[in-house]
């Protein structure tokens, strides 16, 4: 996964490619090592980093009937806070459109989902002025 981070657009998508081919067969390893990756790697540059989760989010769709549900949430969890992450990471220079779109998810009469809050708050800590 290290090779997430060459600067050649061919070897990224190879990556994420690799990634998806052996999360078919061992879906659950693989989103347990990306997973572990991305801990061990919280200063990954965001661009790099979202390679990993797109693979990840592509592995849950194809395989999601394989998955156990312990698996699964705790996946769906870290995806949704490594996702939160990367749009906090991209409203510190980007604030407005990043705002525009978490303000999309607010719905009058529906109670917003946790990481849509956590990264608007995440989000206003990051810009204070």
């Amino acid at each position: 996964m290290d090779a997430t981070t060459d600067k050649d657009p061919l070897v990224q998508e190879q990556i994420y490619n690799a990634l998806c081919y052996l999360g078919e067969a061992e879906p659950e390893e693989i989103l347990n090592s990306c997973d572990e990756y991305l801990r061990q790697h919280d200063k990954l540059a965001y661009p790099h980093r979202v390679i990993i989760l797109k693979a990840m989010e592509t592995v849950v769709k194809n395989n999601i009937s394989l998955l156990d549900k312990s698996t699964a949430k705790e996946v769906i969890r870290d995806w949704q806070q490594a996702a939160s992450s990367v749009l906090v990471a991209v409203g510190q220079r980007f604030i407005n459109k990043v705002m525009e779109e978490v303000l999309t998810k607010f719905q009058p009469g529906i109670l917003p989902h946790y990481f849509v809050m956590e990264t608007f708050a995440n989000l206003s800590v990051s810009n204070g002025e």
